[in-house]
């Protein structure tokens, strides 16, 4: 008969098991209808949303999505306007994935998953026409105000985009600019700190993000743990009355006897309450 030390010698640690074989690992928790973490498949994570902590930007906002946590504030700066959209200013989003904010990122310049990050904030925040380029116009063809919205995650534990998206939202709308004039005869634009006004937000988007695991599971909000053991990610975008803005989908998304169509009609109708729910934080 075995002794106890060696019964318990032959049995690996739940840590080491989980780093040596994450995907039967994550297996063996879906099998019991439950994730990792705690959550059921179609379960998400809190979500807090603070505004105005950074005192030295226009706006900010610091959201937490479970543990991943963003810091989004919003710089201002008079340039120029381009010469074919005088009347136009510029917006600027950015996200930043330092190596503090998780072991899978490197020090130095921004890596490949960071561009890709801003590369689709960028384009959400643009061709959705977030905010009103032409009310950042302080003077036609001399003047206009350039936004940098810049975020920076201060703790990654999945689903990026979802958390940083909601952090720009957050900060625009909670961003003043002070009142600029444009002097003719000096070429020179001032500003009044004294009085400010809110930006002409025209659109509040959300994003609700699934991945689909062994093509039998759809996991909802992602964690960091389950994110490189997808085989397909969805992305819902919806406007700030439910319309459905646009679909990102990579990988297959069969689930099941479900077809893909199917896939992402049951994703758009769940993405529709997270949403409903998130909207309530800004």
């Amino acid at each position: 008969m075995a002794s106890s030390s060696q019964l318990s010698q032959s049995k690996i640690d739940p840590s080491v098991f989980q780093r040596l074989h994450p995907r039967a690992y994550l297996e063996r928790f879906l099998s019991e209808g439950i994730r990792p973490d705690g959550r059921d498949p179609g379960a998400w994570r809190g979500v807090s949303v603070n505004v105005g902590s950074i005192s030295t930007a226009e706006g900010s906002a610091l959201v937490r999505v479970g543990d991943t946590t963003i810091v989004c504030g919003v710089k201002a700066e008079i340039a120029e306007p381009e010469l074919d959209r005088p009347e136009h200013g510029f917006l600027v989003p950015n996200i930043d994935l330092p190596a503090m904010c998780s072991p899978r990122f490197k020090p130095g310049p921004p890596g490949e998953e960071a561009q890709v990050l801003s590369d689709r904030l960028n384009n959400v925040l643009i061709s959705l026409e977030v905010l009103s380029t032409a009310s950042l116009c302080i003077h036609p063809g001399k003047a206009v105000w350039v936004l940098y919205v810049d975020a920076t995650c201060l703790n990654y534990d999945g689903n990026a985009f979802d958390a940083t998206l909601l952090a720009m939202i957050a900060a625009l709308k909670n961003t003043k600019l002070p009142m600029a004039k444009f002097n003719e005869e000096t070429g020179r634009t001032t500003c009044s700190h004294s009085s400010s006004v809110p930006l002409d937000i025209r659109h509040l988007p959300l994003s609700a993000s699934f991945g689909i695991f062994d093509s039998s599971h759809i996991l909802a909000d992602p964690a960091s743990f389950e994110e490189p053991l997808l085989d397909a990610f969805i992305t819902v975008i919806l406007n700030e009355d439910g319309a459905l803005n646009s679909i990102a989908q990579s990988g297959l998304a069969t689930v099941g006897e479900k077809s893909s169509e199917e896939v992402v009609a049951g994703c758009v109708a769940e993405a529709k309450k997270r949403c409903a729910d998130t909207r309530k934080c800004i």
